[in-house]
Order: C-alpha cells, then structure tokens, then sequence
C-alpha cells in the first residue's frame, strides 16, 4: 500500500522536546504566571518534564492552566511532592551545594517507589548469562521489551508509572542495546506468544531504528502478536502523518502484518481533546490502513479523566476513529501517586457510568484495573450482602473482584470479595473476605509479605 504524506498541523513542521530549560520561553509564549512557572522549574528537579511545541499548542487551555487536564497531564507542579520533600528540596536547592541538592533528589526519588509491585526482582527474566536485559516476563504469553533507544517520550506523563525510566539514573533504567538475548529467550520458551515493545515510548525511535528491533521478532515463529506501547498518538501524531519517515514507519507496520504477524498498537489516550485535533485521527486512520489493529487504554487520574463524561467521550471517540477501547486502568503506587489516585470506589463509580452510556461496540473497555503483583485485578463493582449472618469485613459491603490476568493462570476468572473501604486506592489498601480462597490470597499478598 502507498501511503502519501498529508499537511502539517499550522506552525509545526518538526519535533523539538522542551524540558526544564525552556520554561522561561514557555512561560513567555503562553502567559504562565511566575509562581507557577518557578513551582513547575522545582519539581522538574525531581519529577521527569519534557513537552513539545504540538502540546503546548494544540491540547492545553492556557487561559485557566492551573485548572486544564492537560497540563496537570504533563507539568510537573505543586502538591506533588509531599510537603516535607517539598521544604527539603528547596532548602537544597537554595543551599548553592550542588552535590547536597543531588542526593536530596536521590533520596526523594527512591522514596517514590520508582519499581512497584516488584518489577525489578519479580518480573526479570534469566538466560544462562544472567539477567535478560530490558525485558519482564510476568505473564506466561507476554514478554515485554525495553529497547534502549526508546526510553523516552514525546512528552512525559506526570502521572507515569515507568517515570524511573526517563531521570538518568542507569539503575532505575530497563533497557536492550539490541534483541538478541530476548529473541534467544523468546526461542526457548514458545509459550510466549506476544512481545509488547514499550518504554519509555518505542515510537521516539528513527524508522530505521524501530525495525532493527522489530524486524528480529519476525523470526520467532511461535511469536503471534507484536504490541507497541505508545503515547505518541497524543503527543505527537505527526509521527505518523507528516515526519520525514512516517511512510516508512506505516511501511514497516505493514511488513509486520505481511509476515502473519498480528500488529497491535496499544494507544495511550488519556482525556478526548487528544483526539480533537485532526491530526490525531489522521494518524489512527493511517496505522489502521497498515493492517494494524489499535487499542486504547489509560488510568483514572485525578485532576485528569476522574469524570465520567469524559471517560464515555473518549470511548465513544475511539471507537469512531476504528480504534478498540481496552483498559480503563488505577493509577499505580509510584512517582506523585496522593497527587493523582483515586479511590477504588470512586473508580468503580466513574467506570459505571460511563460504560452505561457507550454503544455495544464500545463496551469491549475493561476497568477499573489494578495491574498488580499477582496480576491484573478489575474491581466488578460493589455489593452489599443483606444477610448480616454472612457479612465480613466492612459491615456486610464488598468490592467484587476477579483476575483478568495472573501469574498463575488458574486464578484468571475466579471471582473474590473484599470489604469496602471508601478511601482504598489500591489492592494492599482491602481486607480480603472471610472464606477467600488461599492461592487468591496468596497471589494478592505476593511480595508484600
């Protein structure tokens, strides 16, 4: 298939990222204030910030950005830090002692939890040489794959829980110079049949670049699905539409689905005016074009998407521009979690209704999920049991839960119980029911024992 490039969005003809040191000519250009401005320069010494100029342009509000999602989606600011780091990070900072500031940064960011639910020493896999860098293999079909070059995004999510990935320190880091030792692990265990490509966000990568790591996967053949993680679709569409080798982008996604592969593009759409601009929809119409089926996912994130019209319009616009909605996620315990969690029970509530709203086609989304050290978790709902006789913890009023996926497959399905808490915002926040059966149990409490 030919593919032709098509026009540019007015004012934009390149990608140029603007972190840290562009914040005084961000300021100037979109009028933000200077308290903002100077809180936004003292978090970013912690938490990652980078944006682009299609952001700054095309997404944010700035006539109220203190109140807009998208700029709480990708400007590090006040209240994400708790107040006691807050006071030591700027009593560092005024200190003049750069290597005092570094370690208060240090010991910040190890406080953050930049690994949860024990990534690091649960979900590496092995060769006979040892660790198999830049992978995870935590469930039975799947592997993941952190290709180096693409440890980095278009724009850096406040709320990202891979936000380890992208503050230069190479222990925090997954990474693979290149695919050999997981195309050598892949050919040892054909169970796996899916390899998810993510990051950081692989689509950073040069054409050229990203088949140099795909194209060896082609050659597995008990590898049926190769997923992309990526955000580009809202942080930089032209990617696919008007960047000097988005043919040959679209042209390699094609040479993956010719090979018999099945290529799924797992989008990361976290508000609908992502997919306002023209540009975005263009982007998904040319990915599909290519044979590529795409899924949209994201977390509940408070001061983001904790509302329900705005969940049911951006299903509704996925499955307009021919994409799967998928995951509705919760926001994982790391980087500025208090900042951004939301509660189990205000999650099911959103989650609820919204999906009341959505067509039957729409309703393939799933949420709201946990992707926990067990495995993915969705909490099904809330019931109360009107016999007091069996009511256990929290009064006779649980969440309904079940694994979507697991490390042990035989969980995958099986309902279980938990007592309601109002204010629980993760699986180690419940008390399990009486009667819950021990492997459930066990896999819930695996790694926090």
């Amino acid at each position: 298939m030919q593919h032709t490039t098509v026009g540019r969005a007015v004012g934009i003809t390149r990608f140029h990222a603007l972190g840290p040191n562009r914040l005084d000519d961000i300021a100037a250009k979109f009028g933000l204030d200077a308290g903002l401005t100077e809180s936004v320069r003292l978090f970013s010494l912690v938490l990652p910030f980078r944006v682009n100029e299609y952001v700054l342009s095309e997404l944010i509000d700035w006539s109220a950005p203190d109140a807009d999602p998208i700029f709480h989606l990708f400007f590090p600011q006040p209240g994400m830090l708790s107040p006691q780091d807050e006071h030591l990070l700027v009593t560092a900072r005024d200190s003049g002692d750069p290597a005092r500031l570094a370690r208060v940064v240090a010991d910040i960011r190890a406080g953050m939890n930049p690994h949860p639910e024990h990534q690091l020493d649960l979900n590496v896999p092995h060769d006979d040489q040892g660790p198999v860098p830049g992978t995870q293999h935590k469930y039975e079909q799947t592997l993941l794959y952190f290709p180096a070059a693409g440890q980095t995004c278009h724009a850096y999510c406040t709320y990202c829980f891979r936000w380890a990935q992208f503050v230069g320190e190479p222990e925090l880091r997954f990474a693979a110079a290149d695919p050999a030792r997981a195309v050598g692990y892949l050919r040892r265990h054909p169970e796996i049949t899916d390899v998810l490509v993510t990051g950081g966000d692989p689509m950073v990568m040069s054409a050229e670049r990203l088949r140099q790591h795909l194209e060896p996967f082609l050659a597995v053949e008990s590898v049926q699905t190769l997923r992309i993680g990526t955000k580009s679709v809202a942080s930089w569409p032209h990617r696919y539409v008007s960047d000097h080798d988005a043919d040959a982008t679209l042209r390699l996604f094609e040479q993956i689905t010719d090979a018999g592969k099945t290529l799924a593009v797992m989008a990361h759409l976290s508000h609908p005016v992502e997919l306002e601009p023209a540009v975005a929809r263009t982007a998904l119409a040319r990915i599909r074009d290519t044979g590529a089926v795409l899924y949209c996912q994201a977390p509940v994130i408070g001061r983001v998407n904790d509302d329900a019209a705005a969940w049911s319009r951006l299903w509704r616009a996925e499955l307009r521009a021919g994409a799967v909605p998928y995951y509705m996620f919760v926001a994982r315990d790391t980087g500025p979690r208090d900042y951004f969690k939301v509660p189990l029970a205000r999650a099911a509530e959103l989650f609820r209704d919204a999906y009341s709203t959505l067509p039957g086609l729409a309703r393939t989304v799933r949420g709201p999920v946990m992707s926990t050290t067990g495995g993915k978790i969705v909490v099904d709902g809330v019931v109360t049991e009107p016999d007091p006789a069996g009511a256990g913890p929290g009064g006779g009023t649980f969440f309904e839960l079940r694994y979507l996926q697991a490390r042990d497959p035989r969980l995958v399905g099986r309902p279980f119980r938990a007592g309601f808490s109002a204010e629980a915002a993760w699986i180690d926040d419940l008390e399990l029911a009486v009667g819950t059966p021990e492997d459930i149990r066990a896999a819930v409490r695996a790694g926090h024992d």
